[in-house]
């Protein structure tokens, strides 16, 4: 059922779908984690929902923002290059990384999570593609 739609599908549907799949997948992080932080904080009723509704949303939207941007970056690259190899997850999840982390202001933060984002990312995409 899973198929390679690099060279089939538009950069942006690629990342759309990304998008949707990785932000559904944060989105239940939130639902999951939500009520156990909730506790740890005493929050009851419906502090505790509005609480576990905030977890959700930031969950699935910051998910979701990291793959969509990892997914149209590196579809960008493996266009303009003309290669699928693992450079361009490297190059992705640099991007990708950078982009998540470019909220903390904090240059040493911004340039760690694109390294380590980037490793993550090369590694799973040189393991598909060797």
């Amino acid at each position: 059922m899973e198929e390679n739609l690099d060279g089939v599908a538009p950069c942006s549907s690629l990342a759309v779908e990304a998008i949707i799949r990785v932000g559904a997948a944060g989105a239940i992080w939130g639902l999951c984690s939500g009520p156990y932080d909730a506790r740890q904080q005493g929050l009851t009723g419906i502090a505790k929902a509005s609480f576990v509704a905030n977890s959700v949303r930031s969950f699935g939207i910051r998910c979701g923002f990291v793959a969509g941007v990892f997914s149209i970056t590196r579809c960008g690259v493996h266009k303009y290059r003309g290669r699928n190899d693992w450079v361009n997850g490297l190059i992705g999840g640099a991007v990708a990384g950078a982009a998540a982390a470019a909220g903390t202001r904090n240059w040493t933060q911004v340039i760690g999570m694109a390294g380590l984002v980037s490793l993550f990312c090369a590694a799973a995409d040189y393991s598909r593609t060797s």
